[in-house]
């Protein structure tokens, strides 16, 4: 027994993590033995990296981070997933063109095998598939070079279906990109479509290369997504990790409603936005409350949801004592009195609003100069002494929303497709992937088809060596 190695007990660990360690406890677990004191230290930074009794990292851990025995069941749903009872179906539309058409009609009875008496009776089904004799489709083109006196020189017309120095066409080009950096395929299984299915035969070398020509190519295109975001009313903004050749990176996330730049850099903070707000931004930046942002612009929205997680993990732990209900409780009734006053906004006079605002911003400042006891509390109220006047920013201004939810959906594929392809192999391939990633989720956001968008794009670009302005057409759909 004296030689057995020490077990943490999980009231213990989660009395560490909340900082409400007695020295009770303390000396209760702490053994005598050398060899046995660090096994236990290292029992402790397991648990306590890993989640013993609470969710790794705390309410913001990343839920891929957390195992998946440790994560709490899913509430059950509400509702019957599908329409409501009564609503009328949907079916596809009947195309407008039939290809080819077949009759069928059986010799005999299939039960018995008699003979049938023909009725003349009929109906009719319309089945769209792909054809099965997909092939690629080679072509030579004969290009003449001819004499220009007058330049003194030979010219010759420009070849409309393939990037310069390409013996891939734009079609597939675009497809293959699209496929990688729009869906999130990995780049084996793009080739593996392409070799098998569609037997065309492609490396992943020659692929990559081909993906780099084409971000340079459509790199105009990333600096007006980029000049839009800077001159925007309201922008919203959102980093995550990103592994370039084995190294830490960020992927930063600027978001508005018809456009989304993905940008990638070595930094956290200020150089990767120095980067991006080459200009002074005029606009609400709408964010969390990583520090970075504090020095852009003027007008800030901080994102509420993330102070109530906050709340709601301290609830639901074990150091929610002491003044921790009463804070709770306060800062709660400022949001819910906050969003109301917001939608109030045009059905009150301006006065009686700039009223009930300035109301609102002495009740977070009262929250914010308080003692309390609570370090929870306190290190809440820290954060309202810090940020208070950035969390009412959307009841004075129209158009602002109360969270970064936006920003946090549209950072999301380059999320899944992280998880898919595990990062960027070079540098060159990280800008490539900001470029791509960039123009495609900005053309779905704005409602349109990216292929096409982009393949009219290229041919343009082939016949005349510019590139057309970015599309503008808008859409509500993301």
């Amino acid at each position: 027994m004296a030689n057995e190695a020490p077990t943490l007990d999980p009231a213990f660990v989660q009395a560490f993590r909340a900082g409400t360690l007695t020295r009770t406890q303390a000396e209760a677990v702490i053994p005598r033995d050398h060899s046995a004191v660090v096994f236990m230290l290292l029992q402790l930074s397991a648990a306590v990296a890993g989640g013993t009794g609470a969710p790794a990292g705390g309410a913001h851990a990343p839920p891929g981070s957390v195992p998946p025995y440790a994560k709490q069941p899913a509430p059950p749903r509400g509702k019957k997933r599908g329409a409501t009872n009564g609503h009328a179906g949907t079916s596809r539309p009947r195309p407008g063109q039939i290809d080819h058409r077949q009759t069928h009609q059986l010799p005999a009875c299939p039960e018995c095998g008699g003979e049938l008496v023909r009725t003349g009776r009929t109906r009719t089904r319309v089945i769209e598939d792909i054809p099965a004799d997909l092939r690629p489709l080679a072509t030579e083109h004969t290009v003449h070079r001819d004499w220009c006196p007058g330049c003194k020189k030979q010219v010759e017309p420009k070849v409309p279906d393939a990037l310069p120095r390409c013996t891939l066409g734009s079609r597939t080009v675009t497809l293959s990109a699209w496929l990688h950096y729009g869906l999130g395929t990995t780049t084996g299984q793009v080739v593996e479509v392409f070799n098998g299915h569609l037997r065309l035969p492609l490396t992943e070398g020659g692929l990559v290369q081909m993906w780099h020509r084409l971000a340079e190519v459509l790199t105009p295109w990333y600096e007006q997504v980029h000049r839009h975001c800077l001159d925007a009313g309201v922008l919203h903004a959102d980093e995550t990790g990103w592994r370039v050749e084995g190294r830490t990176w960020w992927l930063w996330c600027f978001a508005t409603g018809d456009a989304t730049l993905y940008l990638l850099d070595r930094s956290r903070g200020h150089p990767a936005l120095e980067r991006f707000f080459v200009d002074e931004f005029h606009g609400v930046l709408v964010s969390d409350f990583w520090a970075a942002y504090d020095a852009v612009g003027r007008l800030k929205q901080k994102c509420w949801p993330h102070l109530l997680r906050d709340l709601k993990e301290v609830d639901n732990g074990p150091a929610g004592g002491g003044d921790w209900p009463e804070f709770a409780r306060r800062l709660r009734r400022v949001y819910t009195d906050a969003v109301r006053l917001a939608a109030a906004r045009g059905a009150m006079p301006p006065a009686e609003h700039g009223l009930k605002l300035a109301k609102l911003h002495g009740r977070i400042v009262g929250l914010a100069v308080a003692a309390w006891a609570n370090p929870h509390a306190q290190r809440l109220a820290n954060r309202l002494y810090k940020y208070g006047e950035d969390l009412l920013t959307f009841v004075e201004c129209e158009g602002v929303p109360a969270d970064n939810n936006h920003a946090e959906r549209e950072v999301r594929p380059a999320v899944l497709m992280r998880k898919a392809s595990h990062g960027s192999q070079s540098d060159r391939g990280a800008q490539t992937r900001a470029v791509l990633m960039t123009i495609y989720r900005t053309l779905k956001r704005r409602g349109l088809e990216p292929l096409q968008a982009t393949l009219d794009a290229l041919r343009a670009y082939a016949a005349t060596g510019q590139l057309p302005p970015l599309p503008t057409q808008t859409s509500s759909e993301a």
